[in-house]
């Protein structure tokens, strides 16, 4: 009984390891195809900030295909770009290309269906033709195309690096060996420069334009570029922090031609902060072009010059007074400022050891370094030290926009001096006194000896 069972037992076994084993799947011969185009719009125009996004597409077709029993199924597909790297250049294109070459991976290729022969694809199509929907991967590249970009088509160098397994080597019922190939392309994508409207500022003039206050900048402008601009409208704007805001800030200039120049005026504020320097703004045309599209420039920035605030010194000598005097003094303001003050009007004030219901002095329209004198009466306490004192002056002016502004506060200079004592009053007299008696005196004796005489 024991003889039997352990027959059966090794029938069973020799049974088992007759089995047929079951085949695998290996693609042979075929091998990634990498194609490229720009997604979108490919039309530029100077001075354009740009993203180029940028379609890779495997269309890689495998070629072989082997079920052979005792097969083992690779790890990769011959299809497969692995390792894809890709970088955009610029060529000899009027465009910088921001962005570094990316890793994008793997990029796998679904197809239709697999050829079991080359043999079997038709000799007028391509492999790319049995796709079904092929694999996909998206690339962006920021982009700055130059500002003195001209109109035309350019090519721009697409790298693509990858490898993909080449073959498979299958020494034993365990074992594969892969072979990879390492692959380097370029793909030209094409690009167009548009013609646009180009600015070229000829002249930024300002007039009237100090710290502090409001005043106009006068431009005048040509278009530069290859387009004629209509129902053009050129603004200014704020370049960053800068200390010129423009308050009006818009023109509209109809027509904009070639080569053609316009003159355009705008309202802008200066802070009360800035400095006697230049400073940026913007300028950029939106226009309608041929194609009858809402085109907006490339930003042209152009420097301002400022002038320093509008200022004021006291330019006369210390007044004098004694304790206790009422007095009319005289205080002589300067203009140290760029600009005109319009209906300026000066204020003094007067602070303990002095009083004055009279604190305020028109002085009238001052061009820079224009001076002016102005009279306050004042009166100085009886029990005021001999010293000099400062008091604060301000100038209240219109700009030439007619705007209020205030000076900032400059000082004036008074100086308190003893009068005289009681004491010496009485040597005064005294002396005086003498005087007429010797006087009298002398005439006295003189009229005597004439007597005698």
């Amino acid at each position: 009984m024991k003889f039997q069972k352990m027959l059966l037992l090794l029938i069973l076994v020799a049974v088992s390891c007759s089995m047929p084993v079951m085949g695998a799947t290996q693609f042979l011969g075929g091998s990634p195809r990498i194609t490229a185009y720009i997604s979108g719009v490919n039309e530029f125009w100077a001075g354009q900030d740009a993203t180029i996004t940028v379609i890779l597409q495997n269309n890689g077709v495998n070629i072989v295909k082997n079920t052979g029993i005792g097969t083992i199924t690779p790890d990769d597909n011959p299809t497969t770009a692995k390792q894809l790297t890709v970088g955009l250049s610029s060529g000899t294109a009027p465009i910088v290309i921001k962005t570094d070459p990316q890793n994008v991976g793997d990029l796998a290729s679904t197809s239709l269906g697999t050829v079991t022969s080359s043999a079997n694809i038709p000799s007028n199509v391509g492999l790319g033709e049995y796709q079904l929907s092929p694999g996909l991967v998206t690339v962006s590249f920021s982009a700055k195309i130059t500002s003195d970009a001209t109109l035309g088509e350019y090519q721009l160098p697409l790298s693509v690096q990858y490898k993909y397994l080449s073959s498979v080597y299958q020494p034993g019922s365990d074992t594969i060996q892969y072979t990879y190939t390492n692959v380097t392309d370029t793909i030209p994508l094409t690009v167009v420069i548009k013609p646009v409207v180009k600015i070229d500022v000829l002249g930024a003039v300002p007039e009237n334009l100090t710290v502090g206050t409001e005043g106009y900048i006068n431009l005048t402008i040509r278009n530069a570029g290859y387009e004629d601009g209509k129902q053009a409208t050129v603004t200014v704007l704020r370049n960053g922090q800068s200390a010129i805001t423009p308050t009006d800030n818009y023109v509209y200039v109809g027509d904009f031609p070639q080569n053609g120049t316009i003159s355009c005026q705008y309202k802008v504020a200066v802070s009360n902060d800035a400095q006697q320097q230049t400073y940026p703004i913007d300028v950029e045309v939106t226009y309608t072009d041929r194609e009858g599209d809402t085109v907006t420039s490339a930003t042209e920035t152009v420097g301002i010059p400022v002038g320093g605030k509008i200022a004021f010194v006291v330019t006369s000598l210390p007044a004098t007074i004694s304790p206790g005097e009422t007095k009319v003094i005289e205080v002589e303001y300067e203009n140290i400022g760029a600009a005109t003050a319009y209906k300026a009007q000066a204020r003094l004030t007067a602070v303990t050891p002095f009083t004055s219901s009279d604190t305020n002095a028109f002085l009238g329209d001052m061009q820079p370094g224009q001076r002016v004198t102005a009279s306050y009466t004042i009166t100085a306490d009886p029990q005021a030290p001999a010293q000099t004192y400062s008091l604060d002056n301000e100038v209240r002016y219109r700009d030439s926009l007619d705007n209020s502004q205030v000076s900032d506060t400059f000082e004036a200079q008074v100086q308190v001096v003893p009068g005289p004592s009681a004491a010496g009053l009485v040597q005064v007299l005294a002396i005086a006194a003498i005087a007429v008696v010797v006087l009298a005196g002398g005439a006295h004796y003189l009229l005597r000896m004439r007597k005698k005489a």
